[in-house]
């Protein structure tokens, strides 16, 4: 009896472990249906007429089709230029949005001039890698963002030198999602034998 137990709760876990990932993409995809929701409700109240919410939604998502075409093939578009000049006069704004921009250009693929490099480095001790975003270069010295696992939009950002750093053949995408997972989707097992 005991093993029938056993083998049952051990059924039940691995069940629930891989329904963990549908649950919360569920829950990510029902939390944007419910924002969007909250939105239509909101222009709908004022507007007090579906065909007016709709096209307020129809010209907003023409207007960010544009924008996004005019970064795309430009890298800049006239709208975001007039919105960074407005915040560039507000104290302490100007300065979370720039950095927050530059994060979110770091991440984005329109934007080539930033680094999209990652890295291993040894932190915070010897023999001890830790795969590292690079934000910035001068010089023999990097600036890496070492992210926390399984949460990567915490971390520490360190100035090392360029000895230091091992480069990786990972992309963005695959360092982030090496991170999330606490290392169990790792793509690049073979680039461990090339750490000291």
């Amino acid at each position: 009896m005991n093993e029938t137990i056993k083998k049952l709760l051990n059924y039940f876990l691995i069940g629930t472990l891989a329904v963990i990932p549908i649950v919360v993409i569920l829950q990510i995809m029902i939390f944007v249906k419910d924002r969007v929701s909250d939105l239509f409700q909101l222009v709908y109240v004022y507007a007090d007429n579906y065909l007016y919410t709709i096209l307020v939604f129809a010209i907003s998502f023409l207007l960010l089709v544009y924008i996004g075409r005019k970064l795309a093939h430009e890298g800049r578009s006239w709208v975001i230029a007039a919105f960074d000049h407005v915040i560039d006069r507000i104290p302490v704004i100007n300065t979370l949005y720039r950095v927050l921009k530059k994060v979110i250009n770091m991440f984005s693929s329109h934007d080539r001039t930033i680094s999209k490099e990652v890295v291993y480095v040894e932190y915070p001790k010897d023999d001890m890698w830790m795969t590292a975003y690079v934000t910035n270069r001068h010089e023999d010295k990097y600036v890496l963002f070492i992210p926390t696992s399984p949460n990567p939009t915490s971390g520490f950002t360190v100035i090392v030198d360029k000895s230091k750093v091992i480069k990786s053949t990972m992309n963005i995408e695959e360092a982030s999602s090496f991170i999330i997972s606490v290392g169990v989707d790792y793509g690049k097992v073979s680039e461990m034998s090339t750490l000291p």
